[in-house]
């Protein structure tokens, strides 16, 4: 309390002897007066080609820049001083962008539904919308006061109605396309039912024609190439819960995040995106994109392409003969096929049920069947034991132990036609390749374990090389032996038709066997990507409603444009049935189907009123930012999702030319972090290819160039127990801290309310203003750089503006103190050579080394004599602009201008002037330094040998001596070397 007074003092002290002092009180009435002025005067709308937001702005000629941020979402905890990190950075380059004579398109909306403001919901009884509203409008107070030049009639909100309904309508275009691989892009499914109708693309195998099928059938073959289907999918149940999880919600014990309650793989009927698709796009169009690398080889891994072979294992039917049913697996080695002695199904895997037998074979090892005493009975149990682990768990490849168990089936080996036994393990996934693998132990140290615990056998058909000592006997070796600088051998069949690998090299006999395969019908080389398609569906309530209705067969119908948006209903019970928590077999029940009215209703779909049935799923909270970069661009369209004028200038080829070919077109910038890399990316990336490909958008990419902004970390303060403790509490003595008198640990992370160290961004506007917070953000270091919040740090930033004031204001007066003379050279050359350095600074997102410039001109000005050149303040105003508005604008008014800054013309740096006047030439004779020269940085090599040939040194070094050989690299270095 002490401190606080004493402190009060001074300032109140510092107030009389200096009234016009750049004080927190006056920044932070300067940073009212201009917000509400940019408010009032509209300074920072853009204006579109047409429509509602139309202006002259973009017939002028002016280039534009599309400038984003990630969609934030509106917590209820607020903001720390952490978030506005990239928001700052975005609004700095988006000023700095009007300056240089850009027309910016400069906006933020909120991702509003999700699951945090339905777990409130369900706590509170309050309902999401309330505390959603009530957050936004929160967020919104505090990032308003960092005066962030947005665009407020473009910003959205993904829980309106007027947004979430062409989140709807974007959902139907997906679900109303397929995939045509001929045009290796999206068209309307009308014209794959055309094909169909007209005898030019055959019906599945299996299906009869066309013609032939009911409405149901005809339903049901177009589901398998809708891009928006419906399919039983493995998923993450928790009972506990009352709803399905995604991988990133289970902890590697699998078990919930969220309340630490069991979960089990389970298959239920869910809403997919077939992104599949989209692999190969999606991976080479990367190479078009300007984003960082890291991100680009994340997505790459996550798409996952592989080149290999499928090939077919012919299960044995009750008889001993070839079944029925087939086994396809994807394999990268199909040189090793006759290697393979088992096969491998993910439990999960649908033939499963198919292919179990009534009894177990005569010949069925004890160690493959356990005490079951049936197939069926031991392949329930291993589901049922397998249920609660995770992908992760399973896929974990230092596991040690390795389970499964026999199916009682066997399929055969389409190389040599050997019979192998067909097990299921938890090792093998439904959500990579097939879903089924072919083990061959002596390759592959997955099924060498698995071998060696089952008791397998092992066929070596890659050789290993003499020298490693292993020999022909994987019994004998410890680990499974795989080399690409190898011999194949053992893999001959000389039956006729066989196929013979011996004596190949690895490359060369895959080659041989893919070819084999497929002249013989069992197989084919193939690409294969470990992309799934994407589970677009939750048993949530807070969420986008599916434009979704089903008729009485459980055919799914698309509603019509007329009938969008369906709205959410309001209900009194937000909670999705929860079971108990071992109850495995309990099945979803939605907070939707409870609303019977809602539910169930009586439509005209164009053939009649009928009932129909609702989906009572909603979408995920991806959904909304798939796209909403479209509704920036025309946030008022109530006819179309963009209009096509208006999506072209933001958003299309820069070049003119086919964004499938040349530039993909997109945002010019979009800032955020690193932890979207994956799934928001690739999802709005797949939006955005389906709605170019049906030519409602000119742009193939949502997103042109991309950066990473760093995390601004806290310090986290733990006592002896390691719990934390409040950082604001924390006394530092003598390099010690100390919470309550006991001594406690400092540590980096995270700012956050569970490590009590958040610095909420009030703090720092009362104390210093908002300039101050934007100035120390960005001078904190490079933007992509994770640093340290230091609250003592932050008043450097305040002294920096105080300082830039002081020398334009008179703290006694308040009058401007400038003078309309001439700068000398000196200052200038400062001045210019900061321009220059800064407006590239500002280009490359270096905003740190920019603050660095402006701050190196503003102490020059301060150590030289005083008043400073008119010329000089307002250059340097102008710098600082960018990172320091308010202030910047409140000088540039003092100084005499009646307009907003926002569009003055950003300095121009004189080349003469940031060229360095001279520089330093060292002269050598023999190699060793004999003169130092203050040359032109343009003088010539000539003028530089002669200079260097007459100067007193060289003339001392070479005593008489003649000179044959001078060699000059102009304008730094000349070396001279004697007859």
């Amino acid at each position: 309390m002490e401190s606080t007074v004493m402190k009060s003092d001074t300032a109140t002290a510092e107030a009389v002897d200096a009234p016009h002092r750049y004080t927190s009180a006056l920044a932070a009435d300067i940073e009212r007066r201009w917000q509400q002025r940019w408010a009032e005067d509209g300074t920072f709308e853009a204006a579109n080609p047409v429509g509602a937001l139309a202006g002259s702005t973009p017939a002028d000629g002016r280039p534009k820049r599309f400038i984003m941020d990630m969609f934030p979402y509106p917590s209820g905890t607020g903001l720390h001083v952490g978030h506005p990190l990239g928001y700052i950075a975005t609004d700095v380059y988006a000023r700095y962008s009007r300056a240089s004579g850009h027309n910016v398109l400069y906006t933020l909306g909120f991702d509003a539904f999700g699951l945090p403001a339905e777990q409130y919901a369900v706590q509170t009884g309050t309902h999401p919308r309330i505390t959603t509203e009530a957050n936004i409008a929160s967020i919104r107070t505090q990032l308003g006061r960092l005066g962030l030049s947005h665009d407020p009639r473009r910003s959205v909100e993904t829980i309106d109605p007027a947004f979430y309904r062409w989140t709807q309508w974007i959902f139907l275009q997906i679900f109303n396309s397929w995939y045509d691989p001929d045009a290796d892009a999206a068209r309307p499914i009308d014209e794959l039912v055309g094909r169909f109708e007209r005898g030019e693309k055959d019906t599945p195998e299996g299906v009869g024609p066309w013609a032939e099928l009911s409405a149901v059938e005809r339903a049901e073959v177009l589901s398998g190439y809708r891009l928006a289907y419906a399919d039983d999918a493995p998923v993450n149940w928790a009972p506990g819960l009352g709803t399905v999880l995604s991988n990133e919600e289970v902890t590697a014990d699998g078990r919930s995040e969220r309340g630490n309650f069991p979960v089990f793989r389970a298959n239920l009927r869910q809403w997919k995106m077939r992104i599949t698709s989209y692999a190969q796009r999606l991976l080479s169009d990367l190479d078009r994109l300007d984003w960082p690398e890291a991100i680009k080889i994340q997505q790459r891994n996550w798409i996952g392409r592989s080149e290999g072979a499928r090939v077919e294992f012919p299960v044995e039917g009750p008889d001993g003969e070839a079944g029925e049913h087939t086994v396809t697996v994807f394999t990268t080695r199909q040189d090793t096929l006759f290697g393979a002695t088992y096969m491998v199904l993910a439990p999960e895997h649908p033939l499963v049920d198919a292919i179990v037998p009534a009894q177990w074979p005569e010949h069925a090892a004890s160690a493959w069947i356990g005490d079951a005493a049936t197939p069926r009975e031991a392949v329930d149990a291993y589901r049922r034991a397998t249920q609660t682990k995770s992908d992760m768990e399973r896929q974990a490849a230092d596991a040690k132990e390795k389970t499964g168990v026999f199916t009682g089936a066997y399929a055969v080996n389409p190389a040599d036609g050997r019979r192998v036994p067909v097990f299921i393990a938890d090792y093998v996934l439904m959500g990579y390749g097939t879903g089924a693998i072919m083990a061959v132990p002596a390759h592959d140290s997955r099924d060498f374990a698995f071998a060696r615990k089952y008791g397998l056998p092992m066929q070596v058909v890659v050789e290993p090389p003499a020298e490693s000592g292993l020999g022909t006997d994987p019994a004998d070796w410890e680990q499974a032996f795989d080399s690409y600088d190898a011999t194949i051998v053992n893999s001959d069949d000389s039956s006729e038709g066989g196929v013979s690998l011996n004596g190949l090299t690895v490359t060369e006999a895959k080659r041989r066997m893919a070819e084999w395969l497929e002249s013989t019908g069992r197989g084919a080389a193939t690409v294969n990507y470990r992309l799934r398609d994407w589970l677009f569906s939750r048993q949530r309530y807070w969420g986008e409603p599916f434009p979704i209705v089903y008729d009485e067969d459980g055919v799914a119908h698309a509603l019509p444009d007329s009938m969008l948006p369906v709205e959410l209903p309001e209900i009194d019970d937000y909670s999705p049935r929860t079971f108990d928590p071992d109850d495995r077999d309990s099945v979803p029940e939605t907070p939707l189907s409870r609303n019977e009215e809602w539910v169930e209703v009586t439509l005209d779909l164009g053939d009649g009123p009928k009932r129909y049935r609702r989906e009572t799923n909603t979408m995920p909270n991806w959904a909304g930012s798939c796209w909403y970069e479209l509704r920036y661009v025309d946030p008022d369209n109530e006819k179309a999702l963009v209009d096509p004028e208006n999506e072209r200038y933001w958003m299309g080829p820069s070049d003119g030319t086919d964004a499938r070919t040349g530039d993909p077109g997109g945002v010019d910038l979009y800032v955020g972090g690193s932890e979207h890399a994956v799934l928001h990316l690739l999802y709005a990336r797949f939006w955005h290819k389906v709605l170019f490909d049906l030519g409602h958008i000119s742009s193939d990419e949502p997103f042109r160039k991309l950066f990473n902004q760093g995390m601004i970390q806290g310090f986290v303060y733990r006592d002896e127990r390691g719990f934390p403790v409040p950082a604001a509490e924390v006394e530092e003595i003598d390099d010690a801290y100390y919470y309550q008198g006991e001594k406690v640990s400092r540590e980096l992370g995270k700012i956050g309310k569970s490590l009590k160290n958040v610095v909420p961004p009030e703090l720092v506007y009362d104390e210093y203003g908002a300039d101050t917070l934007r100035l120390y953000e960005m001078a904190m270091g490079p933007l992509e750089v994770s640093r340290p919040w230091d609250t003592r740090a932050v008043v450097g930033s305040f002294r920096f503006l105080q300082r830039l004031w002081r020398n334009i204001v008179d703290e006694s007066t308040g009058a401007v103190t400038v003078v309309d003379e001439p700068a000398d050279e000196v200052t200038l050359r400062v001045l210019h050579k900061a321009i220059d350095g800064v407006r590239r600074d500002f280009e490359g997102l270096r905003f740190n080394t920019a603050v660095a410039k402006a701050i190196e001109v503003n102490n020059h000005l301060t150590k030289a004599a005083r008043p400073v050149p008119r010329e000089v303040a307002e250059q340097l105003v102008q710098l600082v602009a960018p990172l320091a508005p308010h202030v910047a604008e409140e000088l540039w008014t003092r100084l005499g201008h009646t307009t907003s800054l926002a569009y003055e013309g950003f300095p121009v740096a004189d080349p003469a002037l940031v060229a360095d006047e001279t520089v330093t030439c060292v002269v050598q004779v023999k190699g060793k330094v004999r003169d130092r020269l203050e040359v032109s940085p343009s003088i010539s090599e000539d003028e530089l040998r002669d200079l260097a040939l007459a100067s007193e040194g060289v003339q001392r070094a070479l005593d008489g001596a003649g000179v044959r050989k001078v060699i000059v690299r102009a304008p730094k270095l000349v070396n001279i070397v004697p007859a």
